[in-house]
């Protein structure tokens, strides 16, 4: 496992050897990405204070409307929360362990908060902790999450359990919960390359599976709670795809009032921590 602290507090590659040749569990950065500092071309990277969209990076939370600024050239909504376009410091390091914090200063989300992640190698595989804290004085919405990239061909099979679907209008927003075809597909294992997604799922079980099978390869990926809520993204024509767990969905402030238990997201008090865990768990065929 390589990490990229300055870029985002990134990871820049997971992968195994055998045979003698490197099998990359998450789709590897480049030195570009490096030289560029460009957490969009990581293997994954953090999700906070929020995960995915704010509508025009605007919505209101308690005593501080958020009032955003557009951080992505090709949309007008806030992506990803703020972790990810920040530095983070290494706090330890060891043969088969990290940990990166982070501290924010009141600015354009309008609390400070302290943030961290644990890497640790085990046989297992790569278990990452995160936590989100809030040292303001008001409280705070809070979301985490991590946003994985996974190398795909067209062989590559996801295979995951979840209720509903979110269905998203041209600018990947969040519309209305529908239950198509497509969920039932999903638990049966659905072809990468027959799909193109970029929307979120409720209801989800918490553990999700790539398989690669001309590598005799497979991934699982296993998180706890709150991770309740999954994103699929699959672009059309990319070698790449994502698939994400995270314990808020698109837009979750905007969208709590009208659905209420179906987007997650939480409020810490001041001092109170959010703290999350998910696993990436390589298996041979």
């Amino acid at each position: 496992m390589l990490l990229a602290p300055a870029v985002g507090g990134s990871i820049y590659r997971y992968f195994s050897v055998r045979h003698d040749e490197e099998i990359h569990w998450l789709r590897p950065g480049k030195v570009q990405s490096l030289d560029e500092a460009n957490p969009l071309l990581m293997g994954s990277f953090p999700l906070l204070p929020f995960c995915n969209r704010i509508r025009n990076g605007r919505a209101p939370a308690g005593e501080r409307a958020l009032h955003m600024a557009a951080n992505m050239s090709d949309s007008p909504h806030t992506l990803h929360g703020h972790g990810w376009r920040l530095p983070w410091q290494v706090a330890t390091v060891a043969v088969d362990a990290a940990t990166l914090t982070l501290e924010y200063p009141r600015g354009d989300w309008p609390w400070s908060f302290h943030a961290s992640q644990r890497f640790e190698l085990t046989r297992q595989g790569l278990t990452v902790r995160m936590t989100l804290t809030n040292t303001d004085t008001s409280p705070m919405p809070a979301g985490l999450g991590h946003h994985p990239y996974f190398l795909r061909s067209a062989d590559t099979v996801v295979k995951t359990d979840v209720e509903a679907m979110w269905a998203a209008d041209a600018e990947i927003m969040p519309t209305q919960l529908e239950h198509p075809a497509l969920l039932d597909a999903l638990r049966q294992g659905q072809l990468i390359d027959h799909v193109v997604l970029d929307n979120n799922f409720t209801g989800w079980s918490r553990s999700a599976s790539v398989t690669w099978p001309q590598q005799d390869a497979r991934l699982t990926l296993h998180a706890d709670a709150p991770l309740d809520f999954f994103v699929l993204y699959v672009p059309p024509g990319l070698d790449h795809f994502c698939m994400e767990p995270v314990s808020n969905c698109t837009d979750w402030l905007n969208l709590a009032e009208q659905h209420p238990g179906k987007v997650g997201g939480t409020w810490l008090q001041p001092g109170e921590t959010l703290s999350v865990r998910f696993v990436l768990e390589p298996h041979w065929l």
